[in-house]
């Protein structure tokens, strides 16, 4: 079948033992989230009926009306939109942010500036097309507090800003983004909620992309007023072609809807078009695939350790998100990363990336995927702007021996220009 160098083919044996508790753990974690998510299909009563397509305005569609309870309940939310129709996480995010925010408001980021092609949404960062229609456009201001020098939230840094004037939103993105600083904790995220708690009229809002079902509690079980994310991640189990999902307080929610469709129509309007089926499949698959992304994490950070370098998250740390930083320090390491996994991918194993000028970043970016759905991040692939430390981001795997394989096959490559020069 597959014709490793010896070196990797051991490698990968030892990476296995290396994370063989770990890999326990995530079990642990996975059953403890699939039961949750399958008792949610079964106290709402999930039936053939409910796949059904509509079609025009989508008036009364069962299916629809339901998927939102299921996702609500699996993640301990008073109320979900779970929609084929949000186009990727940053239009999910910013429906989400439209609809609660208004003019005069104050959003405070407190995990720093948040990632990239959301800076655009805000209206902070480039000047270019001023007129947009950003949150700033319409008048909402805009402030954040950086983290500390760890890379953690800075609860008194924070606190003291609450103090200082209202805030409507302080927003939180859990996941990294294209930075080295850790993840942030449901338990972290408590403690936010619990600070904000102390300023009546101020919600929080967590960009849970990436994180969704890598621990057994999820922002909104701890108090959080509204997560938002895509179904091409963690959520959608692989299986959903499309879409996002805003779940929360019913007072958010209801905002939100208003703002995805329109002002006295909300989620009453709506055609799924056959798209039922796939989101209910893939949700309810989501909490296994979660799993196996985050087994082909800690075996990442192994077997790349033993090559000799590091990685973020290490081996034996507690993930809270799906995402693997790999510091590789230069910028033909990070090329021979990428293309090295694209040649185990299951589509478009015979491609080789290269860097481009990707629309919403200031750098080029390298990318490598081979996946069912286009972009779809639960998917196995790795990705990394071409700058400064070059690390590459590793995320995803629909199953673990399928993605074991692509990893010794990026490994295989690095080895390759290491070799060269020894």
């Amino acid at each position: 079948m597959f014709k490793f160098d010896e070196r990797i083919e051991n490698i990968a044996k030892e990476a296995l033992e290396i994370a063989s508790e770990e890999f326990k753990y995530i079990d642990t974690v996975t059953e403890y989230n699939q039961q949750k998510m399958l008792a949610a299909f079964i106290d709402n009563y999930v039936s053939e009926t409910m796949f059904a397509e509509s079609t025009g305005y989508g008036y009364n569609d069962r299916g629809r009306e339901v998927i939102d309870k299921v996702f609500a309940q699996a993640v301990g939310a008073e109320d979900a939109l779970v929609r084929h129709n949000f186009t990727c996480g940053t239009h999910t995010l910013t429906v989400a942010l439209f609809g609660v925010l208004r003019p005069g408001d104050v959003m405070l980021s407190v995990s720093g500036r948040p990632y990239d092609t959301i800076l655009p949404v805000i209206g902070v960062g480039s000047t270019e097309n001023e007129n947009m229609g950003s949150l700033r456009n319409y008048g909402v201001k805009y402030d954040e507090v950086q983290l500390d020098e760890n890379g953690r939230l800075d609860y008194a840094a924070i606190e003291e800003r609450l103090k200082s004037g209202p805030v409507k939103m302080v927003y939180i993105q859990r996941s990294r983004g294209y930075s080295l600083r850790p993840t942030i904790a449901v338990a972290e995220i408590k403690q936010v909620v619990d600070i904000v708690k102390k300023f009546p009229g101020t919600m929080v809002m967590v960009d849970n992309c990436y994180g969704e079902w890598t621990e057994k509690i999820e922002p909104t079980e701890v108090g959080a007023d509204l997560i938002a994310g895509s179904l091409i991640k963690n959520p959608g189990g692989g299986i959903a072609k499309t879409g996002g999902y805003i779940a929360g307080k019913h007072e958010f929610v209801e905002l939100c809807a208003y703002r995805m469709t329109t002002p006295g129509l909300g989620r009453e309007v709506g055609a799924t078009l056959g798209q039922s089926r796939e989101l209910y499949m893939g949700i309810f698959n989501g909490p296994h695939v979660v799993g196996e992304a985050l087994k082909t994490a800690v075996f990442t950070a192994a077997v790349m350790k033993l090559l000799g370098f590091d990685s973020t998250p290490e081996i034996h740390e507690t993930r809270h998100d799906i995402i693997e930083a790999v510091k590789l320090g230069r910028e033909d390491l990070l090329v021979a990363f990428c293309q090295g996994l694209q040649k185990g991918a299951p589509v478009d194993s015979f491609v080789t990336p290269e860097p481009w000028d990707m629309p919403g970043y200031d750098n080029k970016v390298i990318m490598s995927a081979g996946a069912f759905t286009l972009g779809s991040s639960i998917e196995l692939s790795a990705d990394a702007p071409l700058r400064e430390p070059y690390a590459v981001w590793l995320q995803g795997g629909l199953n673990f021996h399928s993605s074991k394989i692509a990893v010794m096959f990026a490994a295989q490559e690095v080895l390759k220009v290491l070799d060269k020069e020894a």
